[in-house]
């Protein structure tokens, strides 16, 4: 089996699984650390000549991460395509499942096993959270409605401003971030890279937990550790 994956989340949950069946991804699949496959661009612009000369049975996308216009073109070269669609935890693991099933795992792998009982066994938070959770600036956006990143939240007692918007990342002014006065500003470091000297400056007065976008927003191995890696955060940033 040779796979081409468009989903840096996924592409480790495969190359993790399954070494080497992932002949080419991204160039923001940055895990495994060690992955050695040809890239294909990015998730917005691959490229569909060098995915087309590896010659893949499949290319693995996401309804949200990559265009249709381009999984269209690879279909009409021949290339079977595998679309997830990922809005909530369960639905992660149901679709991990399928991937791996989809590129030839034998069995389920433990570390979707450890993952799935890690969420299944959270301890209810002492307290619910509100929060604004932007994902880009210039301009200002946010998680909306019916998003991944945002289950994950509220799993983890975190109720963000805009979980029922119209739009499920919408553009919002500063002002109006500041405006609902939330209990703290969850600033990722992916898909824009808030870092401790770009982001919290923003929001003076208010706290600020800086937490691994992988973490926040990826569904693969990373879902195992990700209640306590993103916990941590959050109650250092609350204290």
């Amino acid at each position: 089996m040779r796979v081409v994956s468009l989903v840096p989340s996924l592409t480790e949950a495969i190359a993790v699984s399954l070494p080497g069946v992932v002949v080419g991804a991204t160039d923001w699949c940055s895990h495994p650390p060690d992955l050695d496959v040809t890239r294909v661009g990015g998730t917005k612009n691959p490229k569909l000549d060098p995915i087309l000369a590896l010659a893949p049975d499949l290319v693995i996308a996401n309804e949200e991460e990559n265009r249709a216009p381009d999984l269209t073109a690879l279909r009409e070269a021949g290339v079977e395509v595998l679309v997830t669609e990922v809005r909530d935890v369960p639905q992660a693991f149901a679709e991990l499942a399928r991937v791996l099933d989809a590129c030839g795992a034998p069995s389920r792998p433990r570390w979707l096993d450890r993952a799935e009982r890690a969420w299944a066994h959270l301890p209810e938070p002492e307290r619910r959270t509100t929060a604004v959770v932007p994902v880009w600036r210039r301009p200002w956006m946010v998680l909306g409605r019916d998003t991944f990143a945002g289950d994950v939240l509220s799993r983890l007692g975190v109720d963000h401003a805009y979980a029922t918007h119209a739009e499920r990342y919408p553009r919002a002014t500063l002002d109006e971030l500041r405006s609902t006065a939330p209990d703290v500003v969850v600033l990722p470091d992916e898909p824009y890279r808030f870092t401790a000297d770009d982001g919290p400056e923003a929001f003076t007065g208010l706290p600020c937990a800086l937490v691994s976008g992988r973490h926040l927003t990826w569904y693969g191995p990373s879902l195992g550790e990700a209640p306590r890696v993103l916990g941590a955060a959050l109650r250092a940033a609350r204290r």
